[in-house]
C-alpha cells in the first residue's frame, strides 16, 4: 500500500475512534463496558418454590428415615444401596431387573426402577427392630397387576413370616389396603377408595402411632384413616417390601409376590405430617 494509503487509512480510524467517544460521552457510557443486561424467566419451574427436589433429598433431609433405598440400581444387583445414613444396606432376592422407560417416577434421580416379577423379587432388609408403634412407610409404585404386599413387617427376614403386620398390601381390584393386626380384635384396616393398578406412577404413604391411629395417603393425599386402631402386635421383627405373608388379610390376593416396578421406598421413625407426605409426592413429580 502507497504512504498515501496508510495515512488515509490512519484517519478514517481516528475519526471512527472519535465519532465512538463523542456517542459515547452524550449516552453516558464508558466506552470500555458493556451495555447489556440480560434475566432468564422460567415460570414454569417450579424448582426454587418445591421443598426437595428429587426423591432422594425428599428422603434424607431430615434425617428420621431408618432406612431409604432408591431401588436404582442396575441389573442383577444384589444390594438395595441405604442413603439414610443408617448402612442398613438391603438385599435383592430372585430376580432383579432395572429400566428407565419414561415416564419414570423421581425423573431428577439417577438410575432406573426395579421391576418385580411377581414370583421371585423382593427386598431383604438387615435390622430387627422391637415393636414399632410410631412409623412411617412410603414406597413409589406402578402395576397393571393387581394384588400382592408393598411393604410390611414380619419376623423373618427372607420367606414368608409366622407373625405379620403393619401390611401395605394391593387387592385383587387394584385398592390398597393399610392394617395392624391388634390380638383378640378384629384386625383394623383402612381401604383406598380408588383402584392403583393402572400402569400410572403413585406414591403410597402409610402412618402409625398412638396419637393418630393409622394414615393411608396416595399421591401426597390422605385417602382413609382410622385413630382408634393404635395397637400393633408386639413382636421383633423386620421390614419387608415386595413379598410376606398375606393370609387372613382382608380381600388379599392369593399371590403374595407384588408384580410391577418400584421406586424409592423407605420407612421413618416418625408419622410424617400431611405437607411433608405432599412435599415428597411433589419431589417424584
Amino acid at each position: 500500500m502507497s504512504g498515501d494509503g496508510l495515512r488515509r487509512g490512519r484517519a478514517v480510524a481516528s475519526a471512527l475512534v472519535l465519532v465512538l467517544a463523542v456517542l459515547a460521552a452524550l449516552v453516558g457510557v464508558n466506552p470500555t463496558f458493556s451495555v447489556f443486561a440480560a434475566t432468564v424467566v422460567n415460570s414454569g419451574n417450579s424448582a426454587g418454590t418445591a421443598t426437595y427436589f428429587t426423591c432422594g433429598a425428599a428422603a434424607t433431609t431430615d434425617k428420621t428415615a431408618l432406612f431409604a433405598y432408591p431401588l436404582n440400581e442396575a441389573s442383577g444387583a444384589t444390594t438395595a444401596v441405604d442413603i439414610s445414613g443408617n448402612g442398613a444396606n438391603g438385599a435383592y432376592q430372585g430376580k432383579m431387573t432395572s429400566q428407565g422407560v419414561r415416564p419414570i417416577a423421581c425423573p431428577r434421580d439417577a438410575g432406573g426402577a426395579y421391576v418385580l416379577d411377581g414370583s421371585s423379587s423382593y427386598v431383604a432388609t438387615p435390622n430387627v427392630y422391637n415393636n414399632p408403634r410410631t412409623f412411617t412407610l412410603e414406597v413409589w409404585f406402578k402395576t397393571t397387576t393387581a394384588g400382592g404386599m408393598l411393604m410390611g413387617f414380619g419376623d423373618k427376614r427372607t420367606g414368608l413370616s409366622g407373625q405379620h403386620d403393619r401390611k401395605l398390601y394391593m387387592t385383587p381390584s387394584g385398592q390398597l389396603i393399610f392394617g395392624i393386626y391388634s390380638p383378640g380384635t378384629p384386625d383394623p384396616t383402612i381401604t383406598s377408595p380408588k383402584s392403583y393398578a393402572d400402569g400410572a406412577w403413585h406414591l403410597a404413604t402409610a402412618t402409625l402411632s398412638p396419637s393418630t391411629g393409622i394414615r393411608l395417603y396416595v399421591d401426597g393425599s390422605l385417602v382413609a384413616s382410622n385413630p382408634a386402631a393404635t395397637n400393633p402386635e408386639p413382636y421383633s421383627g423386620y421390614w419387608r417390601i415386595g413379598y410376606d405373608k398375606l393370609t387372613a388379610w382382608p380381600d388379599a390376593s392369593s399371590n403374595f409376590f407384588f408384580t410391577g416396578s418400584m421406586r424409592a421406598a423407605a420407612v421413618y421413625g416418625v408419622v410424617l405430617s400431611a405437607d411433608q407426605v405432599r412435599s415428597h409426592y411433589v419431589a417424584g413429580k
